[in-house]
């Protein structure tokens, strides 16, 4: 633990281990919340800026999509595969 005094404009060094030992560098935010039990000092979390995104335009994004070269498939080929994974799903949850 180390005791600093408040200066006379109100300021409170922080020792530098403290500032090392939580990578506080010149210049980085903190919040003061104040507590029943004490002051917490909590850093600012920097904004990192997003980059914007590319828009894609429809044949960008068509000429995307994974290519199927399988056989031909029906819709009633699509509806039992459904229906299959419906019940493998159904009887491992009941299973149990």
């Amino acid at each position: 633990m180390a005791r600093v005094r408040i200066s006379e404009n109100g300021s409170v060094p922080l020792p530098q281990a403290v500032r090392d030992a939580h990578g506080w560098k010149p210049g980085a935010e903190l919040d003061i919340v104040d507590g029943r039990r004490g002051v917490v000092l909590q850093p600012v979390e920097a904004e990192q800026e997003v980059p914007a995104k590319k828009k894609l335009t429809i044949e960008e994004f068509l000429a995307m999509r994974p290519k199927y070269e399988g056989p031909p498939i029906t819709d009633e080929m699509i509806e039992q595969a459904v229906l299959e994974e419906a019940k493998r799903r159904w009887d491992e949850k009941n299973s149990r």
